[in-house]
């Protein structure tokens, strides 16, 4: 279950456009196992320093500056920075993290059969016993993405059966069954997948 329920907000959150963009990069961030442990309830100043140390340690975003204010950089500014930092997370794999955190949220037989490979390398890949190859890399990536932008509409049984239920915007099929064998997240199958999740961050109803 997701440990971000932000009750309190300050700066430089405190505004329609940072405020959304703050979380989707929590949320992002906690589904590619970046975060760690510990429930988030606030989002201010603070809170995003660490946040961003976090991202950092990953190797990701290590590029952007520590934090923005408001006063210094403008509103425009952070926004601008939480859009840059959405598209590293977007666009950086983390499996060492990504791999442990869906295998707690999927379960391993649901998560080896989203990735297509077997539950026996699934559990090397975990172990550390075997490196995992990019293309799995790439999968696990995009698993990670669409659970964050499952969590919040569903808690964790629900991202689990989401995969398997047949949708009216797949064709009746379901979005496990759109991944097919040696599938990449360029494919046709798998990006109306990550449209159909990401829709729910706009339309609980989707």
């Amino acid at each position: 279950m997701s440990e971000i329920r932000i009750r309190t907000v300050g700066e430089p959150f405190d505004d329609r456009q940072s405020l959304p963009l703050g979380v989707q990069v929590l949320t992002r961030a906690e589904a590619m196992g970046i975060l760690g442990k510990g429930a988030i309830e606030r989002l201010d100043a603070s809170v995003w320093v660490n946040v961003l140390a976090r991202i950092r340690r990953a190797g990701v975003g290590r590029h952007l500056p520590e934090i923005v204010p408001p006063a210094a950089g403008g509103r425009e500014g952070f926004v601008r920075q939480l859009k840059q930092l959405n598209d590293a997370l977007e666009a950086s794999p983390v499996p060492a993290s990504e791999g442990p955190r869906l295998d707690k949220l999927l379960g391993r037989e649901l998560l080896a059969r989203l990735l297509r490979v077997s539950v026996v390398s699934q559990r090397r890949y975990l172990a550390g016993e075997r490196s995992v190859p990019d293309a799995v890399a790439a999968r696990l990536h995009f698993l990670a993405l669409v659970a964050g932008d499952l969590a919040g509409a569903y808690n964790d049984i629900g991202v689990r059966r989401w995969f398997d239920r047949p949708r009216t915007l797949l064709g009746g099929r379901s979005p496990a069954e759109l991944l097919e064998p040696e599938w990449q997240p360029e494919d046709p199958g798998p990006r109306r997948v990550r449209d159909l999740a990401r829709a729910l961050v706009w339309s609980p109803a989707t």
